[in-house]
């Protein structure tokens, strides 16, 4: 009897432990190492809700972002590396400006430019899903470098309401930050 209610107490603990972890804001948005050399970021929204994922590889041609998501509205949307490596919701301002350690301006099509952060529009289809593959030439997944996505405070890959016009500066009028999920 005595040892009954020992295993209940020990089930009990555990149980909130295990709900507590899969409920935390800041852990259900970081990234995880997988196998291949493959760094599996989750894309949560504004309501902490998991709603993709990009497979992040290092490849001769830089970064590659395998990228699937939902809930996204019909039609073409901003996506970018962010400074930071947080994700707080529901704004996502926490992860800053977009990646830029050679402080350049906005915009893949800026004389000036780009962000190492900046890169092409995405597309979500009438049922606001996209399923696509992006390279970025100016980021490396390797520790040390000045254009590491992650360096001591990692950094952010965000998906923006509106598409982006690839020349205003600072964030090619992008609109809010509607999905975000933390690089480490």
């Amino acid at each position: 009897m005595k040892y009954q209610k020992l295993i209940y107490a020990l089930c009990a603990m555990l149980a909130l432990i295990v709900i507590a972890f899969v409920h935390h804001p800041h852990l259900s948005a970081n990234a995880k190492d997988a196998q291949n050399g493959k760094l599996i970021v989750s894309l949560i929204n504004a309501k902490n809700e998991e709603m993709g994922t990009a497979k992040l590889s290092e490849t001769a041609k830089g970064v590659r972002i395998e990228l699937e998501a939902e809930g996204l509205t019909p039609g073409i949307h901003a996506i970018h590396f962010h400074e930071y490596g947080s994700c707080t919701p529901p704004d996502f301002m926490s992860a800053g400006a977009h990646f830029n350690p050679e402080n350049k301006k906005h915009g893949l099509k800026n004389p000036m430019g780009p962000h190492a952060g900046d890169m092409v529009n995405i597309f979500a289809d009438r049922h606001g899903h996209v399923k696509t593959v992006l390279f970025n030439s100016m980021v490396t997944l390797k520790e040390g470098k000045p254009n590491s996505l992650r360096d001591a405070d990692g950094s952010a890959l965000i998906i923006h309401e509106k598409g982006d016009d690839q020349v205003t500066d600072p964030s090619g009028n992008s609109g809010d930050r509607i999905l975000c999920g933390v690089i480490k």
